[in-house]
């Protein structure tokens, strides 16, 4: 039987360093691209995990993610910090380069 296609979902998440994350947004289709579009303008890191993304999707905007998300999220979270980091040492690596190139 063939499979449907998957129809595309999106959930930003925003976390001050306190408490828990919250939902800032969410959508299917045309505003999952457009949450994407904004989140690829503003440098956010884009993780593809739909069924992560499915589960936050039940979530309303401006609630906090719910304890048995807790694990899955922080996942992500890492993850971007781990991306970030690197491409944070990537760019300063080569602006020291630049700076002692003749």
């Amino acid at each position: 039987m063939p499979r449907s296609p998957r129809r595309k979902q999106a959930t930003a998440l925003s976390y001050g360093g306190s408490g828990s994350p919250k939902v800032v947004a969410t959508g299917r289709e045309r505003i999952a691209e457009k949450i994407i579009e904004v989140a690829r303008e503003a440098g956010v890191p884009i993780r593809e995990d739909p069924a992560l993304a499915q589960a936050l999707a039940q979530l309303d905007v401006g609630h906090e993610i719910p304890p048995e998300l807790y694990q899955a999220v922080a996942e992500a979270l890492v993850w971007a910090l781990k991306l970030e980091r690197a491409l944070s040492q990537k760019l300063n690596s080569g602006a020291r380069r630049a700076m002692t190139e003749p």
